[in-house]
């Protein structure tokens, strides 16, 4: 992994072996970006680890850790309506988080280039959910690429930029996992003087989208739309390769499982891959299905391509046969691999694979001989003892609402206090759910991190409507299980700048919280288990958060 530092070097030609997130923190140099606003979420979370390094030897730039991905998208999206480039970063689940500034945001358009950056992960490696994102491009009308490999990820996001300013719109950028992590040589190139203060001028028959007002944005948005789609016609990003009967439409790390499954199969194939996924090159997908009697779709995900094809197959009235998730050829789980498109194309093919896999699979089988070593709470984390106490002190017959973080590990033996989890700051919210239906005593647990980004309008919830739930917040004074970054308890900002923390028993009593107590794990479990007690005795006889 290349060292932040080097990442500022303004030696154009230099080449540097990047992952896919550290060529988009170059990326971020090379288009003169002013502005990066994001919440930490695995697996985009070393664009932000790179750039808060970055950022304080980085003249007229600014970057910030915010509170949560809608804060983030705000933000950027602020910066660039008032003229200058920005860039917002989460993961998949995230863009859910900003989902209403993100519809918003498309309407009244920015008067520079902004990019959101958004990392799915199929397979669910690090997530709740298996988010396909671009179905927000799609709902939210908003431009969408989809670079396959951390080359594409660097020279695409200059070219993200461009056509941003074009068109007047935020582009969506989506990675996958598998992308973001992967490694390949970048290299630089020159980086531009970025500008200091800019003037907002106000255009508030734009910017505030009141009824009429987004009437008319919507229509404009649309018309937009319709002109990015003429470019993505002739777009070098959306270009074929290879000839054969058969035609492959792809995308993403899908197109890098397509090339090599071609080269070990022998198998010929014109390939139409796309990099830009909204607005849909249409032309040049109805031409490509004129020319093949049979089309296959490679994927990872949901069948948006697939749809789309298959959609235009019908309005051309073009006899063509298109074959994919439908089919039941590929998955709509998880993440691809070579070998998952190479068995796909044996079975449409009707032929054998070249490799043999069983052996393959004997090898890998070796695996399951040795000890299981399940995910589990750090040797010496706090959070050990204080699910031990909580579960001590209620015996184990409390309700345990869990949220995202570490801490989520307790659902494992021998603690076993995760009962219920949506989303971040759900622990806070399911509990008073649960508490309103059962005698039961609930026992919500959160990290301090989540408690700042979505854990405040449950505390609020909690205490208006008088719940009967006990909230034990775990603080560890970090953002820890994305890689450490800070929050705004922590007293540190992204930009490296030391500020007054917030402190989260003082925010609690400030919203109304009556009962709150500090404690620490480990000065004495049994005093640990006797606070829990008298806490959740508290919450029953006030009916009132504790």
């Amino acid at each position: 992994m290349a060292k932040p530092l080097e990442l500022l070097e303004d030696s154009p030609g230099k080449k540097l072996l990047l992952l896919a997130n550290e060529a988009i923190a170059r990326g971020v140099l090379e288009a003169g970006v002013r502005l990066v606003a994001l919440y930490p979420g695995t697996p985009s979370s070393e664009i932000g680890n790179n750039l808060t390094i970055m950022a304080p030897k980085i003249s007229n730039f600014y970057f910030e850790f915010s509170t949560n991905e809608k804060v983030a998208l705000e933000v950027a999206g602020a910066a660039a309506v008032t003229g200058v480039r920005s860039m917002m970063v989460c993961k998949g689940p995230g863009l859910n988080v900003a989902a209403d500034p993100f519809f918003s945001l498309a309407y009244i358009g920015v008067r520079a280039g902004m990019v959101i950056v958004v990392a799915d992960d199929p397979s669910m490696w690090s997530s709740q959910n298996e988010n396909d994102s671009r179905y927000y491009a799609l709902m939210g009308n908003m431009p969408l690429m989809e670079p396959s490999d951390p080359i594409e990820a660097k020279s695409m996001l200059l070219e993200a930029y461009n056509f941003s300013e074009q068109f007047e719109l935020p582009v969506l950028f989506r990675t996958t996992t598998r992308v973001n992590h992967t490694r390949a040589p970048i290299e630089f190139g020159p980086i531009p003087a970025r500008p200091d203060k800019v003037e907002f001028e106000k255009e508030p028959f734009r910017f505030v989208p009141i009824p009429s007002v987004a009437r008319v944005r919507h229509r404009w948005l649309l018309e937009q739309i319709e002109k990015a789609r003429e470019v993505s016609e002739t777009s070098p990003l959306n270009f074929t390769e290879g000839e054969g009967d058969l035609g492959i439409i792809t995308s993403g790390v899908s197109y890098n499982y397509v090339k090599e499954a071609l080269i070990e199969m022998n198998l010929s194939a014109e390939v139409l891959k796309l990099g830009i996924i909204h607005p849909l090159p249409e032309k040049k997908m109805v031409e490509f299905l004129k020319r093949h009697k049979r089309v296959v779709i490679v994927e990872e995900l949901e069948p948006f391509l697939e749809t789309h094809a298959r959609r235009l197959a019908h309005l051309e009235k073009i006899t063509v046969e298109i074959l994919g998730k439908e089919q039941g050829f590929f998955s709509r789980e998880g993440e691809y691999s070579p070998r998952i498109v190479m068995e796909a194309l044996c079975k449409i093919q009707d032929c054998n694979t070249p490799i043999n896999w069983e052996d393959i699979d004997k090898r890998s089988d070796a695996v399951l001989d040795l000890p299981p070593r399940p995910p589990l709470l750090c040797a010496g984390c706090p959070h050990r003892a204080s699910y031990y106490a909580i579960r001590t002190a209620t015996r184990g017959k409390a309700i345990y609402p869990t949220d995202i973080g570490c801490y989520t590990l307790s659902i494992a033996p021998p603690l076993e206090t995760a009962d219920i989890l949506f989303d971040m700051g759900s622990s806070i919210t399911t509990a008073c759910g649960i508490a309103e239906v059962t005698d039961q005593d609930v026992v919500a647990t959160i990290g301090d991190g989540t408690f700042f980004a979505s854990g405040l309008p449950g505390i609020v919830n909690a205490v208006y409507n008088q719940h009967r739930i006990c909230l034990v917040v775990l603080d560890n004074r970090t953002t820890a299980m994305t890689g450490h970054q800070p929050h705004p308890g922590t007293g540190i900002t992204g930009m490296g700048k030391e500020v007054p923390p917030l402190d989260i028993e003082e925010v609690c009593k400030g919203l109304g919280v009556k009962y709150v107590k500090t404690i620490y794990p480990f000065e004495s479990i049994a005093g640990l288990v006797g606070e829990v007690r008298e806490m959740v005795k508290w919450a029953r006889e006030n009916h009132s958060p504790a």
